[in-house]
């Protein structure tokens, strides 16, 4: 063995050792933390950060030269903590800090931590993450980065590893690498194929990697895999490192019940003096103060306001449908925008940006859960990416979609197809349940368009918002309400009819809009003048301009809604209104739906025209008129009932 060759494996060794004694002291000092992952993949650490990833500029961050690591096994965070600060990217003394409030070193990784593109912790989602960015390098802005991601066992039981996995044999993404710690336990029991590596190696190769099997724990045999994967450039490659969990700490190693569990300051003293015998004289490096390590921020969205080709009058047209061509105009003008598909582009609208600007379209067929998390990794390059599929079809991916808002990421969610106004189809296609998972999203902006011209204008503010935001189209088509000229912003809702002497007010969103105006046209025939709404943006509400509204009304407000009861846009208004005392009657769907006709299932379940009405006639009947109370739903406040109404 050349002298060379023998000094960077006693530099990878050591660097192991350091990481070992890293995880130590920060799972000790948090009081908390899974040490024993940590150290059974410090060779694996080590010998990425300190050799194979070559291309690792400090001053470029998660730029697009960089080479990418991504902890898909984040409850190992400390591990990464300490191999960041080996090389200068955090302090050593910053690793104390860990799990603490306010520190940027987390539990599990987020992107508030140089160099972490995505959020991990959520097992099974790094792997996706690895396929967006090595598309990125391979595809969209070609560049010699490469991708690695460090998975767990136990985590490859998820199925959305393998969602993964079939995309990048899909694409030959040669500059994906992964790498799985086999050391054989899970959290609370041995994981499913414990240390058979054979069993490993022919269910990657079955999808098409390339598989590399090597002892964990040296760096010689890690650097020989890693050297394979990199000179395998057609197809991704996955080293199977066999390890031991626990690696290097007595009365530990191999053994089941410390997954999660720290040292206790004497034993961690004992282990770090055992560890500290094996390190040579090559000093810890500290980063100086002024150090410049954040990612680059991508470049805001140039200008634009487009010009949809609809006005009133106009032919009826779906909301889905104009969300794709809005988004091949605003493709056109803006390159940062890609699109991803589930195999359901002709539904969803989004093939009129594949036949424009096919280069810029991904199809990662029926796989919501990759598909989500792929766009994550393409938002962390810079990309706008447009993840679409139908409305119940996404709620699949819905801790991938809670991953990303805890990302940040800026990732732009369409689902079509939503309500019982699907129709035919049945309920197993009818979004019902997706405006209660995006709206719980802090930070998701919720656009529910109900004409084409909305829809052109709620794809314009997705692209303008830096973040995730999430579009709700419609399968119907729908008549164009709305002009060109119409103001349509974030937290702004539109006020379609009032009158002086409005008795209610109605606020509805996307199809029900026009069911409220038609109950409107109806009520006013009768006398009764009512206020309509667009709600348009159900998060943020805007809550002003309906408080405004209903104060006009009495206090009298139906909401009415193609979503069920729970989650949607009667609890956004009713969370509004809670500060003011106000009772909010509201209109959604009260069971599981069944095939029919959209306008019989609408009718069927209380949201179609002649059920506002009928609604309004008794919300807003004189005190001397008997009132039938069994028919009315009152939520005062920003909580529903614990039982299903059966209307209102």
């Amino acid at each position: 063995m050349q002298t060379r060759e023998v000094e960077t494996l006693d530099h990878l060794r050591d660097k192991a050792a350091r990481l070992r004694i890293h995880s130590i002291r920060a799972t000790t000092e948090a009081g908390s933390g899974h040490l024993t992952s940590c150290v059974s993949a410090a060779e694996i650490v080590s010998t990425l950060f300190f050799d194979v990833m070559s291309h690792y500029d400090q001053e470029e961050g998660v730029g697009e030269l960089n080479d990418v690591f991504i902890l898909s096994k984040g409850h190992a965070a400390p591990l990464l903590y300490g191999a960041l600060a080996e090389a200068g990217i955090v302090r050593t003394d910053e690793i104390g800090t860990l799990r603490k409030m306010h520190s940027r070193l987390e539990g599990h990784p987020t992107p508030r931590v140089p160099f972490v593109p995505v959020a991990t912790g959520s097992l099974g989602q790094g792997l996706s993450a690895g396929v967006g960015m090595a598309l990125s390098a391979k595809y969209l802005k070609p560049s010699p980065r490469r991708v690695f991601v460090l998975l767990g066992d136990g985590e490859c039981s998820e199925g959305s590893i393998w969602e993964a996995a079939a995309i990048a044999a899909h694409y030959r993404l040669g500059n994906l690498c992964a790498t799985v710690d086999v050391n054989g336990l899970g959290q609370s029991e041995p994981a499913p194929l414990r240390k058979d590596m054979l069993a490993h190696k022919r269910r990657w190769e079955a999808f098409g990697w390339r598989a590399e099997v090597v002892d964990g724990h040296d760096p010689r045999a890690l650097l020989a895999g890693y050297e394979e994967a990199l000179r395998n450039t057609g197809q991704p490659t996955v080293v199977l490192a066999e390890t031991t969990k626990g690696r290097g700490i007595p009365g530990i190693e191999d053994a089941e019940g410390f997954h999660g569990t720290p040292l206790p300051e004497d034993k961690a003293l004992e282990a770090i003096a055992l560890l500290a015998g094996e390190l040579n004289s090559a000093p810890e490096r500290t980063p100086p103060p002024d150090a410049k390590f954040q990612p680059p921020v991508p470049a805001p969205a140039p200008p634009f306001r487009l010009s949809p080709p609809h006005k009133p009058g106009d032919p009826a047209v779906a909301t889905r449908h104009a969300f794709g061509f809005a988004t091949a105009a605003l493709g056109r003008m803006d390159a940062r925008i890609v699109v991803l598909d589930a195999d359901v582009k002709n539904s969803t609208g989004t093939q009129e940006f594949q036949n424009e600007i096919p280069h810029r379209f991904l199809q990662m067929y029926i796989g919501e859960q990759n598909m989500t998390g792929v766009a994550t990794g393409l938002a962390a390059c810079g990309w706008v990416p447009f993840a679409t599929s139908f409305a119940c079809f996404l709620s699949r991916a819905t801790d991938f979609v809670r991953m990303a808002a805890i990302s940040g990421s800026n990732v732009k969610f369409v689902g079509s197809h939503c309500g019982v106004s699907v129709g035919e189809d049945g309920p197993s296609q009818m979004g019902l349940e997706d405006l209660a998972v995006f709206c719980a999203q802090p930070n998701v902006p919720v656009l529910y368009p109900c004409d084409a011209v909305s829809a052109w204008r709620a794809t314009e503010l997705a692209v303008q918002k830096e973040g995730p935001v999430y579009i709700r189209t419609t399968r119907s088509k729908t008549p164009v309400l709305y002009d060109e000229s119409e103001k349509f912003a974030l937290g702004q809702c539109n006020v379609l009819r009032q009158g002086k002497r409005d008795a209610a007010t109605i606020v509805a969103a996307g199809i029900t809009v026009f069911e409220a105006l038609k109950a409107s046209e109806t009520l006013a025939n009768s006398g009764i003048g009512v206020t309509v709404v667009d709600a348009f943006c159900l998060q943020p509400i805007d809550a002003a301009t309906i408080a405004s509204c209903v104060d006009k009304t009495a206090g009298r407000v139906l909401t009415v809604e193609d979503h069920y009861y729970h989650g949607g846009l009667g609890d956004c208004v009713s969370r509004a209104l809670a500060p003011r005392g106000i009772a909010v009657q509201r209109m959604a769907v009260d069971g599981i739906p069944r095939s029919g006709a959209p306008e019989e299932l609408m009718d069927h379940h209380r949201i179609s025209s002649p059920h506002i009405v009928a609604a309004i006639e008794k919300l807003t009947a004189s005190p001397s008129e008997p009132v039938d109370e069994s028919s009315m739903e009152s939520f005062p406040a920003s909580d529903p009932p614990s039982w299903t109404p059966s209307h209102i």
